[in-house]
């Protein structure tokens, strides 16, 4: 088959907001589902979102290989739910296992705008906070978060400072965060420069 014809979805162009949440590891059952891994903190928003966009793999073993189609697709997600340390989906127009294992190692993306609002105040999606400035009680800039890590029972923030030169990481914790003010790009720390 023909990368364009191998899936029965039309190409599209990403959304400018797009955030990837994880990839097709394979196909799980015999009706079409597929078992979607990387998923760090966006399980909630794979299980909520009914329109995913799918990109080919651009690294990996799926890479060299994979045919199903050759640009972005936006599909729909009939259902979603967890199992075990992944999640499982039926994606419409996938009904059986064959055409659920062509998309191996496909990127699974969804809009930052179809992301379920937060019922804490306190809580906020990573995506979010990438990208932020951090200071310190006394207005120090400490960095700029790259990455955040899940250790269990928190998050770290991971900062790079002085054009990399300097790296931090910080328990996303009230005990050590003050403030995070999206508006302003900004998060706000009781953290020294000299800690460990």
């Amino acid at each position: 088959m023909q990368p364009d014809t191998a899936v029965p979805w039309q190409a599209c162009a990403l959304p400018p907001d797009a955030v990837v949440l994880g990839h097709v590891h394979d196909a799980w059952g015999v009706r079409g589902w597929v078992r979607v891994r990387g998923v760090a903190q966006g399980g909630a928003v794979l299980a909520s979102a009914r329109r995913w966009y799918l990109t080919p793999p651009t690294e990996g073993p799926h890479a060299v290989r994979f045919d199903a189609f050759a640009a972005p697709v936006q599909v729909r997600v009939r259902q979603v739910r967890r199992h075990g340390d992944a999640w499982v989906a039926r994606i419409e127009g996938v009904d059986d296992r064959s055409t659920a294992e062509r998309l191996r190692g496909a990127v699974v993306q969804v809009a930052r705008a179809d992301f379920p609002p937060t019922d804490d105040p306190d809580e906020f999606y990573w995506v979010d906070l990438i990208g932020l400035d951090v200071v310190n009680r006394e207005g120090v800039h400490l960095g700029v978060v790259h990455e955040l890590l899940s250790t269990g029972p928190h998050a770290v923030l991971c900062l790079s400072a002085d054009e990399g030169r300097v790296q931090r990481m910080i328990p996303f914790v009230s005990a050590y965060v003050d403030a995070v003010d999206l508006a302003a790009r900004r998060i706000t720390v009781d953290w020294q420069p000299d800690y460990d």
